[in-house]
């Protein structure tokens, strides 16, 4: 039943884009659905924070929609389509997991990461090759980090960054590396602070939450999650304090440092789920 249901979405889409379709759907293009996909994207990692497993099924439903769209764009510029689309995908898929279609063996989750970055590197080379026959010239030297998208949130970005060089040995051996790497920016960070130098100042920032991210990656952690559950946690305190204020008739302006405090302190432990 998948794939007359998957045919099904192919063919409403193709429907809303035809003659009789929907107006709005006919004048959309791809750059016009580029802020709705990220939108789309946000919107299903936010149901997987919340174990919202039925909203997850809805928001993935949205992202599907989304690649039908852009296919059904694509089929009618004659570029590409969605049998383009899904054949891409599953050859990809086949060529860059030999451990499990061709034979070869992968001890470990690591392996796989390694083995994926060896044939990814080795297709670069054949397209750069093959893009060297057409134009002619010498082919384009690759880097491993080309690929990174570079509208990747900053902090998705500094992952992908730091675990491509990562896989070719350049890393910190272990934790006490990184903690002492941590130290050393945070004491640029104050040295900056008084030079009263601005440009130094956003780079030692930046520097800083590098190495916290680099902190995030060796625990196996996302950063980005790590972040939105302490934005979550912060909101949740700062919300219950502001409630707890209202009841007794104060606003935050009638209220202390102090004061604040103390009703911080109340609400982490009103609300802390431990």
């Amino acid at each position: 039943m998948t794939g007359a249901k998957f045919e099904k979405l192919v063919e409403i889409m193709s429907t809303l884009r035809g003659p009789s379709g929907c107006p709005w759907d006919k004048e959309q293009t791809f750059d016009t659905l580029k802020p709705m996909m990220v939108e789309e994207t946000y919107e299903v990692l936010e149901a997987i924070d919340n174990k919202d497993f039925e909203h997850l099924s809805e928001e993935l439903g949205d992202v599907l929609l989304h690649v039908v769209f852009q296919a059904q764009m694509g089929k009618e510029a004659a570029k590409f389509d969605i049998d383009s689309v899904i054949d891409g995908i599953c050859a990809k898929l086949i060529r860059r997991h030999p451990h499990v279609f061709a034979g070869e063996t992968a001890g470990s989750a690591d392996d796989v990461l390694k083995n994926w970055d060896v044939i990814k590197a080795a297709e670069k080379e054949e397209k750069a090759q093959k893009v060297q026959k057409v134009r002619g010239g010498a082919p384009a030297k690759e880097s491993i980090l080309d690929g990174i998208p570079g509208k990747l949130p900053a902090l998705h970005e500094a992952h992908q960054i730091s675990s491509r060089v990562a896989r070719v040995g350049f890393d910190w051996p272990g934790m006490d590396g990184v903690f002492k790497k941590l130290q050393e920016e945070v004491h640029e960070l104050h040295e900056a602070i008084a030079g009263k130098q601005q440009d130094e100042i956003e780079d030692e920032v930046g520097d800083l939450l590098f190495v916290i991210v680099n902190i995030a990656r060796k625990l196996k952690l996302d950063s980005e999650s790590a972040l939105k559950r302490a934005n979550r946690k912060f909101k949740t305190r700062f919300q219950h304090m502001e409630a707890r204020l209202a009841s007794s008739g104060k606003s935050l302006d009638e209220t202390s440092l102090e004061e604040m405090e103390n009703l911080w302190d109340r609400a982490k432990q009103e609300t802390d789920p431990r």
